[in-house]
């Protein structure tokens, strides 16, 4: 893969992936735009937390108009552009609403996403990050944000699993799913270096990373 053609490359995994991390380090190499989700502009989020039936509606659409008015630059097609760095997908957005949102809900929801779906430009590579539940959660708590306080080691193994299954299928755009157990892109430079190396190397349509392949 060309890293000199791309134009969107997304960085996409659970919370407490290191999805952000990585995103700021390749935007930083590649000397790419950085576009970043801002959870603490959603004023849901914290309640969400504490009571996730009773706010999961109005979080789940917070965050869809936030990233659909973030990304919706990006769907004119400009050759001349630089790379943009994103640490979400929008695709997977109905991966949340499918996972917290009643039926009713979740019909509404999917009428809006139907609508606005189409604004947004497809990434040139998705770099998807996994690791144990265990560790999503051990940093989530070393991190110490607020909002995340409440989250439980249940929901995260709930949000683990339904990105397993939707990366499972997910053909939009090349995957390059990491293992991120034990990658340290931010500390350790010799990390990135063979995590750049493995995406110049790609040559299909879904691919795989871990530092025992390297």
């Amino acid at each position: 893969m060309d890293l000199d053609r791309l134009r969107l490359v997304v960085v996409e995994g659970p919370i407490g992936a290191g999805k952000t991390s990585l995103a700021k380090r390749l935007a930083e190499y590649l000397g790419a735009d950085l576009l970043l989700e801002e959870p603490e502009n959603n004023p849901f989020l914290t309640r969400f937390y504490e009571d996730m039936a009773r706010y999961a509606l109005p979080t789940q659409l917070n965050f869809l108009f936030q990233r659909v008015d973030q990304l919706q630059s990006l769907s004119q097609l400009d050759l001349f552009r630089r790379l943009t760095v994103v640490d979400y997908l929008l695709d997977k957005d109905p991966l949340f609403a499918r996972l917290n949102l009643s039926d009713d809900e979740l019909r509404l929801y999917d009428k809006i996403y139907a609508h606005l779906r189409p604004l947004i430009p497809a990434p040139d590579l998705v770099i998807y990050l996994q690791a144990p539940v265990s560790q999503l959660l051990d940093r989530v708590n070393r991190r110490g944000v607020l909002y995340e306080r409440n989250i439980a080691e249940g929901y995260l193994a709930r949000l683990n699993e339904a990105y397993t299954r939707f990366f499972h299928t997910y053909d939009d755009a090349p995957v390059l799913t990491v293992n991120n157990a034990h990658l340290n892109v931010v500390a350790k430079p010799e990390h990135f270096e063979l995590l750049l190396r493995r995406i110049t190397e790609m040559r299909g349509g879904r691919e795989f990373f871990s530092l025992g392949d390297a």
